[in-house]
């Protein structure tokens, strides 16, 4: 028998484990060191034990939000790929994974608006307000997404990263209700808000979605901006207290289910990063 219930584990960034009736699903599995193409920038913090990367075997899909070396790491793709059944990508991410022995027929490309099915599940590729590239030469040359995953009990949106505008109420007219959201909250900037949005228009998008409950995700493993790192989690909960809105927030490598009482420890305030190691 089918479980109904969705587990949830999340690795720091946007790096996620989706257990979702009998599935394992990976999103945007960067388990590097490095959320750069350089050493000196983008280090994982200190407090993240170190990810076990030989533990994930038996990987259903794998879907990537777009190109960037925060989300797509050719070390941890490397890793994985001979564990992975398929992966679910916007055009043209498809290229990097073969460049890298990842063979074709393991490897579904969608654009905005594209749907595919695999049994009961139907994994769609969502608009995002955001831009790609891995090099000065190849901005923008493949596409950037966010997903909708539908399963027969449960469905879940993942923002991938992108900065806030009216595609998320299409979204949300076109798709939801959603049962939980997993949404970018984290290396901001006003500079910025074309492409990376503020903790409170995480909080506004996810409304807009129509969201049950979220979390805030791309957050609490690298720096990448100027903002104090605890600074996403503080602002989204003050304005989801405003809102009524129910918040996961749970440690770095903690599994929970998003059909139970969501965790709600403040492990950022409660002795900072070593609280982390729990």
């Amino acid at each position: 028998m089918i479980d109904s219930t969705t587990y949830i584990t999340w690795y720091g960034h946007s790096a996620l484990l989706l257990e979702m009736e009998g599935k394992r699903i990976l999103l945007d599995p960067m388990f590097g060191a490095y959320s750069s193409p350089v050493s000196f920038f983008g280090k994982r913090f200190a407090y993240q034990s170190p990810i076990d990367i030989n533990a994930f075997t038996n990987i259903d899909a794998v879907i990537l939000s777009h190109d960037h070396y925060d989300h797509l790491d050719y070390v941890s793709i490397l890793k994985l790929k001979d564990h992975v059944k398929h992966f679910y990508v916007p055009l043209g991410v498809g290229s990097h994974l073969q460049y890298w022995g990842v063979n074709a027929a393991n490897i579904t490309e969608l654009d905005w608006w594209g749907t595919t099915e695999a049994g009961d599940f139907s994994f769609t590729a969502a608009p995002a307000r955001h831009f790609s590239g891995r090099g000065i030469r190849d901005r923008n040359k493949t596409l950037w997404a966010s997903w909708i995953i539908k399963g027969k009990y449960n469905k879940i949106y993942f923002s991938g990263d992108g900065g806030y505008g009216a595609h998320f109420k299409e979204i949300g007219e076109r798709y939801g209700p959603f049962d939980f959201t997993l949404m970018e909250c984290g290396q901001y900037n006003e500079k910025w808000a074309n492409i990376h949005m503020m903790p409170e228009q995480t909080l506004q998008a996810n409304i807009d979605l129509r969201g049950k409950a979220m979390m805030p995700v791309h957050w609490g493993a690298f720096a990448l901006a100027v903002h104090p790192w605890r600074e996403p989690a503080e602002r989204l909960l003050k304005a989801a207290a405003l809102h009524e809105v129910r918040v996961a927030y749970p440690f770095i490598g903690q599994r929970f289910s998003i059909n139970e009482p969501l965790p709600a420890i403040k492990w950022w305030e409660e002795g900072g990063l070593a609280v982390a190691q729990h």
